[in-house]
């Protein structure tokens, strides 16, 4: 089970960092076509989702070390594309607060846990 489950981990993993990397790659080896436009910041976003899961489904690893990788990933690429403003709406702002809130919050649980630990 351990080595299935790190097989696949290994895969999203990979897979998410390609699509942070190069999303447009991505999509045309996938898809049959390149990513365009907004699709690239979305393609990002998943990206980062799915490094957090494969970093959640390591061993030794936790589902709190997953929600921190990605709020963390999450929260410096939407600030980015936040202050670059190519790709701003109305609710990016408030969402990178969110982010921000989220990130502090995890850190706070994950820094207890670690001290409670160890």
């Amino acid at each position: 089970m351990k080595k299935v489950l790190t097989i696949a981990a290994v895969a999203e993993a990979a897979t998410g960092l390609a699509l942070i990397v190069v999303p447009s790659l991505v999509g045309r080896l996938l898809l049959g076509t390149e990513f365009a436009g907004v699709a690239n910041p979305v393609a990002r976003v998943a990206g980062i989702a799915l490094l957090a899961l494969g970093f959640t489904c390591f061993p030794r690893c936790t589902p709190l070390c997953g929600m921190l990788t990605y709020s963390l990933l999450a929260t410096a690429y939407l600030f980015y594309l936040a202050v670059r403003g190519e790709w701003a709406g109305p609710l990016l702002w408030p969402v990178v607060g969110l982010h921000i809130i989220l990130t502090l919050l995890l850190l706070g649980v994950w820094w207890s846990a670690r001290k409670e630990s160890g």
